[in-house]
């Protein structure tokens, strides 16, 4: 299976009828399934599969401290200027690392490592050789090993970039959300355009492989003209990945975002023409389409990836490394066996006295059934590939048996024949095509496949669009 071409056609029409809260499956079944009864023994058995498998490793590594709250923000975080309260954490995340590197065989490489947050430049040089050190000491990394980290620009300067890219840190990313000085005011995130600049001529001196940005639309006091703008200064700024993410207003589960006025918030039809105008300058700047809200140059890993159809997702987002198991390390970070998903304690008290005592710090965790892991796949080659074969499928991934998507499938078919009558899909023996109209709707047609999300309809999720 190869793509050729990534087109997408926007219909406001089509958009605002299927703008629906929605999971973003970056797993499945998504995180609102993982459950307290999962223990610490389930997690040691779905290893002995994993060592077995000798798939390789990525590795995550979670920093939840932040100097100031930003009011968009959705991450578990810790809000804190006193800078201290990150030696006793980096000493349990150590001790957490070398807990779990010992249940690991040694031959089993890592070929990704990525440090996300809050904000892991809240920790000092020091800290971060710390970290590093516990890492590589007791993991082999290969040779072409994508190693990453998310950075705050208000928090950095040249020497600290430099330090990254010395250390052994090959991508890098950082958030922007909008250049407009009002709305970074009502969002509490001013960073001025030169600090951006100035930040992204670093990195780029440093020599980092890749470089991705972030931005949000739906922010208070945006609008059409605004965020005209920032794409037109996120576009000079020239990254490699661009992700541009739909602010999702649950102050009823964030409660940070109530510092936001509701009134101040763009309307869903000055949403969707932010939306269009960032699709048209980008593909016309030549950014390729990637999927939900990702944006990549032609030649980059992940572009590449999904011509090949082999681009997948895990809790980080899309990832070109399908076949390797994910080990989190800190507070609410998750991780990925095969069949397991399990998530560490989300406060920092539990979190500590477990490792002290000994024990994984495991909050819960899900182990998938075959039906899970048959579903899991069809949503994961729609979010990544915008298709599916399931003889192809049966190739790629071992489900055991081959599925006969027509009668496995068969309660779903007239959900699907509802999608293909308004022009999302088109529906063969064997699968299903998604149109150019349906790619910007891609995780509705994802959820027709999700057998949770009945019991979920009162969790919120974020809407579609």
């Amino acid at each position: 299976m190869k793509l050729l071409t990534q087109t997408v056609t926007f219909d406001a029409d089509l958009l605002q009828k299927y703008n629906k809260a929605i999971p973003r499956y970056t797993s499945y079944p998504p995180a609102t399934q993982l459950h307290s009864e999962f223990d610490e023994k389930d997690f040691l058995s779905a290893v002995a599969v994993a060592n077995y498998k000798k798939n390789p490793l990525s590795l995550y590594c979670h920093i939840p401290f932040c100097d100031s709250a930003c009011y968009f923000c959705g991450c578990n975080t810790i809000i804190t200027q006193q800078k201290k309260v990150a030696d006793p954490y980096l000493d349990h995340v150590v001790k957490n690392i070398d807990q779990v590197s010992k249940l690991i065989n040694k031959d089993r490489k890592v070929n990704q490592l990525h440090w996300g947050g809050g904000t892991p430049n809240y920790l000092n040089q020091d800290q971060i050789d710390i970290l590093w050190t516990a890492i590589n000491e007791r993991f082999t990394f290969e040779d072409n090993a994508e190693i990453s980290i998310e950075v705050n620009p208000r928090s950095l300067d040249k020497n600290y970039i430099f330090f990254l890219k010395n250390i052994g840190f090959n991508r890098i990313s950082f958030g922007i959300q909008d250049f407009n000085t009002k709305v970074q005011e009502a969002v509490n995130r001013v960073q001025p355009e030169k600090m951006l600049f100035e930040t992204m001529g670093w990195i780029k001196e440093a020599g980092f492989e890749s470089i991705n940005v972030d931005l949000i639309y739906g922010l208070p006091h945006q609008n059409l003209e605004t965020f005209t703008d920032t794409i037109n200064q996120t576009i000079k700024l020239d990254p490699d990945r661009i992700a541009v993410f739909n602010f999702a207003y649950i102050p009823n589960i964030i409660p940070v975002q109530k510092h936001i006025n509701e009134e101040d918030l763009p309307s869903t039809a000055e949403k969707l023409a932010m939306f269009q105008m960032t699709i048209e300058k980008l593909t016309e700047n030549g950014y390729v389409y990637i999927g939900m809200d990702h944006f990549a140059k032609p030649n980059d890993e992940l572009t590449l990836a999904q011509q090949e159809g082999t681009l997948h997702r895990n809790f980080q987002g899309y990832t070109t490394k399908p076949e390797s198991d994910l080990l989190s390390f800190g507070i609410t970070s998750i991780s990925m066996l095969n069949d397991v998903y399990v998530q560490n304690h989300k406060r920092l008290k539990p979190f500590y006295e477990a490792v002290e005592a000994g024990n994984l710090p495991l909050e819960k965790g899900v182990t998938l059934s075959h039906d899970d892991v048959i579903r899991r796949t069809i949503i994961m080659e729609l979010m990544c590939q915008f298709q599916l074969d399931t003889h192809d499928i049966e190739n790629k991934y071992p489900l055991g048996f081959d599925v006969d998507f027509q009668h496995y499938f068969e309660e779903q078919i007239p959900y699907l024949k509802a999608l293909e009558a308004d022009g999302l899909i088109n529906i063969f023996d064997n699968g299903l095509k998604v149109t150019p109209r349906g790619k910007l709707l891609i995780r509705n047609i994802a959820s027709v496949f999700d057998a949770y999300l009945v019991k979920n309809q009162n969790r919120s999720f974020s809407k579609s669009i």
